[in-house]
Parts: C-alpha cells; sequence; structure tokens
C-alpha cells in the first residue's frame, strides 16, 4: 500500500471482540510507540471508521476534529473498514506527510483491496476458529471421561474447577457446595493476584444466588461493581475482571455453583457459557452417582461388616478354647497361632472397612497440628522403637490453627507414619516437617512425613489412592484411600511428593483457620 499508493506509512488495526477496542496488527512506517497504542471505539478518524463503517479521506487532518496524532508528521489520511459478514473486523490506514496526497481513485482502490483482505481474513479466522472448537471438544470429553473416573464429591468439585480453568484459559474458576441457602468456596484452581474469595456467603448477598434460583449461567461484566460481598478483599485487575458463574445442576437440584474469573479485559461470550453448562452438566452427573455411591457404599459396608464381624467372633472364642490343654510345644499350636493372626487380619478389613464409610463423621473443631504431630509421635513410639526407626520433627514450634475433626486428623497422621514404617524394613529415620506455605486460596499448613525406605515403584504410583489397592500381601488397600478421603473432606489434599531408593515424601496440607 505504501509503494502502490505513494503513502508514507501504512497499517492494518484489527477489533478486540472482547473490548471493541482496536489493535494495530501490522504495519509500515510505524515506530514501535505509535504501533503500541490502543485505539478506541470512536476514538480518532480510525475508531470512527470502525464504529460507522464508512471509509474517510482526509485531506488535511489538521482540519478534521476527529484526528488523534499517532505519528508526528502526518497531513493527510485514508481509512477503510474491514467487513466481515456485516461485522467490522479492522481498519486500514494509509498516511501521507503531504496535504491531500490521495484521491477518490486511490480510497476506491484502497477499499477493494481491503474487500479482498477481508475475505482473507476470514478465511484464516475460520479455520483457527474450527481447530479451537475442535481442541475445546476434545479437551470436554477428556474432562468428562476424568470426572466419570472420580468416586467422592470433594474430588469431582476439584477436578471441576481445574478442567473448566483449563478449558477457558481464565484467570481462576472456584466451585461453591450450596448448603442450607449458604454458598461455601470448596475449591479454588488459578490465582487472584491479591484478592481473596469469601469462604462463604448467603445466596442472596451475590449473583451467583440468581444462578441458583433460575438454573441459568449469569455473566457479571465487573467484579468490582456488584460482587463486593463475594470477596474478603478485592483489588485490581480482579476488580475490574468479569464473572462467569453456572450452576451444577442434576434434573431440578442444583449441587453448587462454578464460577470463573476472567483474565484482563476478556468478555465471557455464549460460546463459553454453552462450554461452561456442558461440562458442569457432567460434573453434576458424577456427583449424584458419587452420592448414590457413598449412600450404597455405607449401606452395604456396615451390613456385611456386621455379617462377617460374628462369625470372627465365634471364631476367635473358639481358637482360645481350642488351645486349653494343648502343650505348648504342640504342634497343633502353631497352626491356631495362624489362625488367630489372619482373623486378626479380617477384623482389621472390617474396621478400615466400616472407617471408610464413614465420611465427615463429627464436628470439625479448632486443631493444632503441631500438637497432633506430637500426639501421633507419642501413639507410636513403643512400635517405632522395636522397629529400630528413629523420629524427627522439624518446622516452627508455633504454626497456624486449622479446621478440622481431630480424630480423622490423626488417622492420617498414624496411616502415613506407619506406612513409612513398614517402607523401612531394617530400620531407618522418620522425618515430619511442618511449615506454612502459599495455596491456591490463602496460606496453607503444609506437612512432609519422608521416610528412608527403598520408595514406590514408578508402574504402581498412579493406583496408590486408589481403594483396595495394595501391594502387600497383609494390606487392605484401604489406608491411603482413606487418607485421600480425608483430606479432600478437610479442604486440603494429599500427594507423593517424590519417590525413589533414598525414600518417599508425602505431603498433604490444610487450610488455614479462619
Amino acid at each position: 500500500m505504501v509503494r502502490t499508493l505513494g503513502a508514507s506509512s501504512a497499517s492494518i488495526a484489527l477489533v478486540e471482540p472482547a473490548t471493541g477496542s482496536l489493535r494495530i496488527e501490522v504495519s509500515n512506517g510505524l515506530d514501535a510507540a505509535s504501533v503500541s497504542e490502543i485505539i478506541g471505539q470512536g476514538q480518532g478518524i480510525t475508531g470512527w471508521v470502525a464504529l460507522y463503517a464508512k471509509p474517510q479521506r482526509i485531506p488535511d487532518v489538521s482540519k478534521d476534529p476527529r484526528y488523534v496524532e499517532i505519528r508526528k508528521g502526518i497531513r493527510s489520511e485514508l481509512a477503510v473498514p474491514m467487513e466481515l459478514m456485516g461485522n467490522v473486523i479492522g481498519v486500514v490506514n494509509c498516511d501521507s506527510d503531504r496535504l491531500d496526497a490521495f484521491s477518490e481513485q486511490d480510497l476506491a482502490f484502497l477499499a477493494l483491496l481491503t474487500n479482498e483482505a477481508s475475505k482473507a481474513v476470514g478465511r484464516i479466522w475460520l479455520l483457527r476458529q474450527l481447530r479451537s472448537k475442535a481442541a475445546q471438544l476434545e479437551a470436554l470429553v477428556r474432562a468428562a471421561q476424568g470426572l466419570a473416573r472420580e468416586r467422592d464429591e470433594p474430588g469431582i468439585s476439584q477436578d471441576l474447577a481445574r478442567h473448566t480453568r483449563g478449558l477457558l484459559g481464565v484467570r481462576a474458576c472456584a466451585y461453591y457446595k450450596i448448603v442450607d441457602d449458604v454458598l461455601l468456596l470448596k475449591h479454588l484452581d488459578g490465582e487472584l493476584s491479591g484478592s481473596e474469595l469469601a469462604p462463604s456467603i448467603a445466596v442472596n448477598q451475590t449473583s451467583l444466588g440468581t444462578v441458583v434460583g433460575r438454573g441459568r449461567p449469569v455473566v457479571v461484566p465487573l467484579a468490582g461493581k456488584t460482587e463486593e460481598h463475594l470477596f474478603t478483599k478485592l483489588s485490581e485487575p480482579v476488580a475490574s475482571s468479569s464473572l462467569l458463574a453456572v450452576p451444577v445442576r442434576y434434573e431440578d437440584e442444583t449441587f453448587g455453583v462454578l464460577m470463573c474469573v476472567a483474565m484482563g479485559a476478556y468478555r465471557f461470550s455464549d460460546d463459553d457459557k454453552h462450554l461452561v453448562t456442558a461440562l458442569s452438566s457432567f460434573g453434576a452427573s458424577s456427583i449424584q452417582n458419587a452420592r448414590l455411591y457413598a449412600k450404597v457404599f455405607t449401606v452395604l459396608s456396615a451390613e456385611v461388616a456386621h455379617e462377617i464381624r460374628n462369625p470372627l467372633t465365634v471364631m476367635k472364642l473358639l481358637s482360645d478354647t481350642l488351645s486349653q490343654g494343648m502343650a505348648p510345644d504342640d504342634p497343633k499350636m502353631e497352626d491356631l497361632g495362624v489362625m488367630r493372626e489372619k482373623i486378626a487380619h479380617m477384623e482389621g478389613v472390617v474396621s478400615r472397612v466400616l472407617g471408610m464409610s464413614k465420611a465427615q463423621s463429627g464436628a470439625f473443631r479448632i486443631v493444632d497440628l503441631r500438637k497432633a504431630t506430637e500426639n501421633a509421635v507419642l501413639l507410636l513410639r513403643l512400635k517405632l522403637q522395636q522397629l529400630g526407626v528413629k523420629v524427627e520433627v522439624h518446622g516452627d514450634q508455633v504454626i497456624p490453627v486449622v479446621e478440622g475433626n481431630p480424630g480423622q486428623i490423626q488417622q492420617v497422621f498414624l496411616n502415613l507414619m506407619m506406612n513409612g514404617v513398614q517402607a523401612m524394613t531394617g530400620g531407618g529415620l522418620l522425618s515430619l516437617h511442618l511449615g506454612v506455605e502459599p495455596g491456591a486460596q490463602g496460606e496453607v499448613v503444609v506437612v512432609r512425613i519422608i521416610d528412608t525406605g527403598t520408595g514406590i515403584p514408578q508402574e504402581i504410583l498412579p493406583k496408590i489412592f486408589d481403594s483396595f489397592f495394595t501391594s502387600r500381601e497383609d494390606g487392605t488397600g484401604l489406608g491411603l484411600a482413606i487418607v485421600k478421603r480425608i483430606m479432600r473432606d478437610h479442604r486440603g489434599d494429599i500427594i507423593v511428593e517424590s519417590t525413589g531408593p533414598g525414600g518417599t515424601t508425602f505431603k498433604f496440607w490444610f487450610p488455614v483457620g479462619k
């Protein structure tokens, strides 16, 4: 364009769909400062052409009140809108340092050239859109498959927030669970750059309540204008971000709300609503299945455990009776010892199954994890001494308290510590490290339990938190599954941070108590 029309500079600015502003994408004859300028809708001659979709020939820019200077020395200008299917997608500009440098024929030529360029850009955009939709569809299918594999509600809601954020590429995504007209923050994936979400909020204090009542998605254009109750701390850039709230709904029951925080000036589209609604419906079905599974598992496990425990009690009593009158060196005494050992093992399995079915039993209270750690070490001290295992506790003497069920938290410590002991067959060192680290939503108290055992084989590592999976002959496969469930019920989680021939590190964390 510069060569053909004898222009001093030329540029193509494309419209950003989310904001309506124009950004120069390609140019010739403009410096870096000029190219970085963002042109608002209706601003300057370029913005005016984008707004009204009318080409302009300006013989003397100094006499046009619309003109905004982006390069010194410009005297005359041509500006033509790029249109695609009735919508302006950009503006082509030609500038000259001479007065009245362009004729009407030049404007007609530029309009013809711009029309062909618009068609080419349209084809490229369509191809990119098709590729983007295909990628989103693949991601949606993968997310649905992952949600279908989950069997506990905290895990589903955590994955739902994570998959939704990944699908839209937003700043953050939170999942709120509905309990008695109150929205409880269960999971946050992403970061809010200094802002903080309220841990709970009544449905009538936020736009999220509208989502619950109507069962339809809602877009909040600016979080800072209407959602002050949703945040305990609200600052930029989140305050000027758009929010998308979608119900997680199965038939007529709403389980919770997915809330997405946009990145930058992005405004959510109808396609975004449809995409998140589809994913939330998969999540709702998984939550419904998880609740049915938990209910059936609780009833069935209690009934089966009861039916097994009664015969076990009889067998234990009979084994004690059979030993009466036998000499200590009688060969049958060894058989009775094996029998008692297996009965004790079965009783342990029954107790763990019953424990697995009692999720969230007991009220949450303030818990000092430092004291919980010391109590667990005290309970196991004799066992550790017998097995030649040394224990060390590291970290600050005073750490923030957490909220939880003391009995379940103690069970987490005991299960993990015994796992570490069993991995060190010839004795070793068991280290417990406590500290405070930043989490997805505020600070968390982190505990690391480190053993010097042989490590976990890589082939079984992905399965160790699955129910009934075990690599030991005397194992029940429930210990780590129970720990995982307890941690998720406490709005925390557990991972294997590292493992190898030198030992294994389990890392688990709890949100700091409010």
